[in-house]
């Protein structure tokens, strides 16, 4: 696509750097349809099918920001880069965790419509070399009458090229979304929309047990912690039945119930 060639239809890819075994239990989260492939050492790519901006006439921007968002503050530390178009700009975003996402425009001419600064904090957020590849990415905020908005994302891919990233072909920034899904498909990509609720449960769970309170879900220390509470549920238990004191049985019962409930959470998840 050079500078003359008319707009594409919106589109966006998210890029994700994690392995696909990773990034497949918060994107199931998000109820799209997407197709997941392997991009390269490190890396994963989402094909989204786009009905929110296809069908709803929401902005393409906007609906991809919010799923990188989502995938970044359910992800366990790795960010998520989304590069988008529609037929008047095209422009990258990054979600990093909790903090603000990072974003840069790109008039459909190429002119670029974002401040430098961002640029800066993407490369640094990304973990990019603050030297050598920030001087790589300065060009695609400058001026450039031969470079329209399409070229300006597939020299951002280029320089991420340097970190691992290698989109499968045929899955370039600024192609129609159907081609895109085609050739994630010739790709082997992976169907997400098809793996049905059992597997969107079972991500749920994957996702809370990669966060803070996964070692108190399984594991040994949660089966430990589950075995104290057993040990101290029981006899309170008993305690109380004798004394016929409804609080303490009420406490023995509750701390029984958590530790039976963990030991059997910890075995079911193990199978």
């Amino acid at each position: 696509m050079n500078a003359t060639s008319g707009p594409s239809p919106a589109g966006a890819l998210l890029l994700c750097r994690a392995e696909p075994t990773a990034v497949r239990p918060p994107a199931l989260l998000l109820r799209e349809r997407l197709l997941l492939a392997p991009a390269g050492a490190g890396w994963s790519v989402l094909v989204p099918e786009g009905r929110p901006w296809q069908e709803d006439g929401e902005p393409v921007e906007r609906v991809v920001t919010g799923w990188a968002t989502a995938l970044a503050v359910s992800a366990a530390g790795w960010p998520v880069l989304a590069l988008w178009w529609d037929t008047g700009r095209a422009g990258l975003t990054l979600a990093s965790g909790f903090r603000r996402p990072v974003g840069y425009t790109w008039l459909t001419d190429g002119t670029p419509a974002g401040e430098d600064e961002a640029v800066r904090t993407f490369a640094e957020r990304l973990g990019l070399d603050p030297v050598l590849d920030v001087q790589a990415l300065e060009p695609l905020t400058r001026p450039d009458p031969e470079a329209d908005a399409a070229t300006r994302l597939l020299g951002l891919v280029a320089v991420l090229a340097r970190t691992g990233l290698d989109l499968p072909p045929g899955i370039d920034p600024g192609t129609a979304p159907g081609r895109l899904r085609e050739a994630a498909l010739d790709a082997d990509a992976e169907q997400l929309d098809r793996l049905g609720w059992k597997a969107t449960v079972r991500a749920e769970l994957d996702v809370v047990e990669e966060g803070p309170l996964g070692p108190y879900l399984r594991g040994p220390r949660a089966r430990l912690l589950s075995g104290v509470q057993l040990a101290a549920g029981v006899p309170l238990l008993l305690w109380g039945i004798g004394r016929r004191s409804g609080g303490w049985s009420a406490a023995g019962a509750l701390l029984v119930a958590h530790g039976a409930l963990g030991l059997a959470y910890d075995r079911l998840r193990a199978s």
